[in-house]
C-alpha cells in the first residue's frame, strides 16, 4: 500500500547513515596514517641511522685491532646512554 523495500529510512532500513558514520571515521584515519607515512618516509628516520652506524665503526675498528677490548666496551656503553 505504497510502502517501499526501504520503508521510508532509505537504503539499509535505516542502517545507510551509521555505515556512511563509519565510512568517514574510517577514511579520516587512513589519511592520517598516510599523512605520517609520508612525513617519517620523507625525514628519512634520522634518529636511529648515527647510532647504529656509530656501533657499527666501533666494531669494526675492535675487529681491526684499533682498539682493545676495554676501549670498545666503554664507547660502545656511552652509545648506548648517550640516546
Amino acid at each position: 500500500m505504497g510502502y517501499s523495500m526501504t520503508d521510508g529510512f532509505g537504503t539499509w532500513g535505516g542502517w545507510g547513515m551509521a555505515f556512511g558514520g563509519f565510512m568517514m571515521i574510517f577514511w579520516f584515519a587512513v589519511l592520517v596514517a598516510l599523512i605520517m607515512f609520508i612525513v617519517r618516509w620523507s625525514s628519512g628516520n634520522t634518529n636511529d641511522t648515527p647510532r647504529t652506524d656509530a656501533a657499527q665503526i666501533l666494531k669494526q675498528r675492535y675487529a681491526r685491532g684499533e682498539i682493545d677490548a676495554g676501549e670498545y666496551e666503554e664507547r660502545l656503553q656511552f652509545l648506548r646512554t648517550a640516546d
